[in-house]
């Protein structure tokens, strides 16, 4: 599989993660959230960069034309609830897509809250056989959450080719990830920014807090 870091090259993009992770800009959750959309908007143009096209005839009121456009069959994926901002920033890219929706909350198993588990509770998709499926979700900390809505998805067909997603990752998400999906030659990981490291608690290091959280206010 291949691994894109986005923020290897400066770009606009440098400008949403800066007001995306500073915690007084941040407060604001309107922006907080679009600017999760804008990312999502920018990566999806970067995704489209690598997809299929062939030319279609278009006919204009004055003439004909030639024009590639994407041949691929798209599903766009997404894990609740911080997952949705980022989403929609690809739905914008990608307004003929279809649509797969998993929930995969974190649970901690001890009382220390160091022993991380993932729940997934419920799924809604399409038939994805043979289809491009690009799953958003804005943070990639363990990578746990991914490979398990990863597998949920597949309960609904196997895609011809996998576009995984984040805002921010961490070094030891990726890693795993990277192991998780070393034999699938049809998968890219694509990252907005790579951070060290994790806390005991499993958050990523500097990252920008809970974005579920940040988007939507705090949880029980």
């Amino acid at each position: 599989m291949k691994v894109i870091n986005l923020t290897d090259k400066n770009s606009v993009l440098n400008q949403y993660f800066q007001e995306l992770r500073d915690e007084n800009i941040q407060k604001d959750r309107a922006k907080f959230r679009n600017n999760l959309r804008r990312i999502g908007q920018l990566m999806a143009y970067e995704v489209s960069r690598t997809l299929s096209y062939s030319p279609k005839e278009i006919h204009t009121p004055l003439g004909n034309i030639d024009v590639n456009t994407c041949d691929n069959d798209i599903i766009l994926g997404t894990i609740f609830r911080a997952g949705l901002p980022f989403h929609q920033g690809f739905l914008d890219t990608f307004d003929r897509a279809d649509n797969a929706f998993v929930s995969a909350y974190r649970y901690y198993k001890d009382k220390e809250c160091k022993d991380v588990g993932i729940q997934i509770e419920y799924i809604a998709s399409p038939n994805l056989t043979g289809k491009t499926l690009i799953i958003a979700d804005p943070m990639l900390a363990t990578g746990g959450s991914m490979e398990l809505s990863y597998e949920a998805f597949c309960t609904k067909g196997v895609p011809a080719t996998v576009h995984l997603c984040c805002v921010i990752a961490s070094k030891k998400g990726v890693d795993y990830i990277k192991k998780a999906f070393r034999h699938y030659k049809n998968v890219t990981l694509w990252c907005g920014a790579i951070d060290p490291e994790l806390n005991e608690h499993s958050y990523i290091v500097p990252g920008l807090g809970d974005a579920g959280d940040l988007a939507y206010g705090e949880k029980l």
